[in-house]
């Protein structure tokens, strides 16, 4: 191999500054803005929340845009098929369905929305508490969640019917007597990981109050899994709504719900089968969407994940 003689001619000097040896070469990204800049890359997931974004809307303009009340009988224009004048046909008692069923999408995504955050809030708390402490109130407060767990969740949606006049409210109640423990288990695990860490010991030498801790330091860093079962929550909720509705114990008429509108369609299913259709499409667009949307969000937010 033959031997090559460098001289210091050969090599330039570079202009270097004090300042240069602090830069950092790459854009500071939060771990917020990471979990964006993936979820976005999902096409899928993307899609999910238009899907999403586009029932609600209809949920409030699709009454004014057909023209029709939900609630107003016409015996004579029973069981039309769809048309240019009812775009999802009529049913028994001459009622537009397309009224309707975006009528039922507001009551359905209001039920799985509202259930999902009550069962937000009992169970991000209950969770948090009864992880944090740990000992025997961890003991109690869990004990107390297995007890609710193993009652028969029909055998207490039947008791409220009878107890409480049926109705939205109670409907609601009924499903978050139970729903919030899944979210408790899940922050529970979090924050009793959690409360080790370096920054939860300064703050207790630091003198801050265990209720601080709790909510400024724990709660915050359990977003993630708490953000991915809410998702997961919300076709739940929307799926038992119409399960409940369907067995007749869901909302009271003349409120519309597509587990009410595919309960009154079944008898006629045979000679009308769009009556079952769309309410059904809907309430499975709608759990697919949600499904997506919460995939999608687990991959974003899993640490094991970022680049």
């Amino acid at each position: 191999m033959e031997q090559v003689n460098l001289k210091n001619s050969d090599f330039e000097r570079l202009e270097t500054r004090h300042d240069d040896a602090e830069k950092i070469a790459g854009e500071s990204t939060s771990f917020w803005k990471d979990a964006w800049r993936r979820f976005k890359k999902n096409k899928l997931a993307l899609a999910g929340v238009v899907v999403i974004i586009i029932l609600g809307i209809m949920s409030f303009l699709g009454g004014p845009i057909s023209g029709e009340n939900y609630y107003e009988n016409d015996l004579i224009g029973s069981n039309q098929p769809p048309s240019s004048e009812h775009w999802f046909g009529t049913d028994a008692l001459g009622r537009d369905m397309f009224a309707r069923t975006w009528y039922g999408a507001k009551i359905s995504l209001f039920i799985g929305l509202m259930a999902a955050f009550i069962d937000l809030i009992i169970g991000v708390i209950w969770g948090s508490v009864s992880g944090f402490f740990g000992g025997k109130i961890d003991e109690y407060m869990m004990r107390i969640a297995d007890i609710l767990y193993g009652v028969p969740y029909l055998l207490v949606v039947i008791l409220l019917m009878v107890i409480m006049p049926q109705g939205l409210w109670t409907l609601i109640i009924a499903m978050t007597i139970t729903g919030w423990i899944n979210m408790a288990r899940i922050v529970r695990g979090q924050v009793m990981q959690l409360r080790s860490e370096e920054y939860v010991m300064a703050s207790q030498s630091l003198g801050a109050s265990n209720v601080r801790i709790l909510f400024r330091h724990l709660v915050p860093n359990t977003l993630g899994p708490v953000l991915v079962t809410l998702t997961l929550t919300i076709p739940n909720a929307i799926f038992t709504e119409a399960f409940l509705s369907y067995l007749g114990l869901g909302v009271p008429a003349p409120l519309a719900s597509w587990g009410t509108m595919s309960s009154d369609a079944l008898p006629a299913l045979q000679y009308y089968p769009y009556q079952l259709f769309f309410p059904a499409f809907f309430i499975c667009l709608t759990m697919l969407a949600f499904n997506i949307i919460g995939d999608a969000m687990r991959d974003a937010l899993d640490p094991k994940e970022r680049k």
